[in-house]
Order: C-alpha cells, then sequence, then structure tokens
C-alpha cells in the first residue's frame, strides 16, 4: 500500500478538457454550456504536490484558471485549491479560499469542503475518475444541505495530449 503522494501522476502532463457547465448553480437549472479547454499539469517541487492550468478556448475569452494540490503526508490527504484571474481564488483578507479535501479509493478521488455560494454556505465536492493513461473525468457538485442532497454543476473529459 503506498501513502498516496502519487495519487495524481496521472494527471502530469497536457490535456484536451471537455466540459459540460451548468449555467445555473442550486436553481433547479436544466441548461448546460459546453466549451472546450486546454491544460497542463506539473509536479510541484520535492513532491509535495501538483499543479494545472485551466484555459478554454472560447469561453470567456481571457479567463484563466488554475488549481494547486498539496499533499499532507501526516494525514494522507490532498487539499485542491481553485485559483482564477476573476478572484484570485483570495477572500477579502488575501487568503486562500478554503480546498476540498479528501483522497482516492479503489481507483475514484472524493474531495469535499465548505463554500460559500451567493452569500449562503455550500458543500463542495470533487470526484476524480475513470482514470486511464490517456482519459480522465472530473466532476464538481454543490450541496445546499450540509452534504444531504448534491447537484452535479461542471463536468470534465479528459485525453491526454501528450
Amino acid at each position: 500500500m503506498t501513502d498516496g503522494c502519487h495519487d495524481f501522476d496521472f494527471w502530469l502532463g497536457a490535456w484536451r478538457i471537455e466540459n459540460e457547465r451548468l449555467v445555473g448553480r442550486l436553481q433547479g437549472s436544466t441548461t448546460w454550456e459546453t466549451f472546450e479547454a486546454h491544460g497542463r499539469a506539473q509536479p510541484l517541487p520535492g513532491g509535495i504536490g501538483n499543479y494545472d492550468d485551466f484555459l478554454p478556448v472560447n469561453w470567456r475569452p481571457g479567463f484563466v484558471g488554475m488549481s494547486l494540490r498539496a499533499y499532507n503526508p501526516a494525514t494522507q490527504s490532498w487539499s485542491i485549491y481553485w485559483l482564477d484571474n476573476q478572484t484570485g481564488g483570495l477572500d477579502a483578507n488575501g487568503q486562500l479560499l478554503p480546498p476540498v479535501v479528501g483522497g482516492f479509493t479503489d481507483g475514484v478521488g472524493v474531495f469535499e469542503g465548505d463554500d460559500t455560494l451567493e452569500g449562503r454556505p455550500i458543500r463542495v465536492r470533487f470526484i476524480w475518475s475513470e482514470i486511464t493513461p490517456t482519459s480522465a473525468r472530473w466532476e464538481q457538485a454543490f450541496s445546499p444541505d450540509g452534504g444531504l442532497t448534491w447537484e452535479t454543476n461542471w463536468i470534465m473529459r479528459m485525453t491526454r495530449l501528450e
């Protein structure tokens, strides 16, 4: 059994990302937008984690996002932070917004954390699944009731470019 520090090694490299994103979140919306993006994941020094960029091809011109993943060997868990050029991924005090935290079991990664949406508290969940050497799936869901019910609002299907 490994301690999990290599769980995201599959993600290193360049990817084509097909996105399906729910337009209205936690509003009963059934309207989805689709768009393509590209991303590249790279390791952080010393095996402490990795980061990737998220560059949409035609969606929201000028938008740039990135994920920062840090591995905690003491807890054997990952913390995933989202940053972008609209919010910086920071709160009003300049602190990183809360991460989702979790790990992989049987090839599926589940990561959860607390956040807010339009001023109200929500729970956020990321799921990584269907991981092969050339593809992966990621989805995001929000819960307005502490995790009793979930609304999936973003699905990414990745195909390796290199």
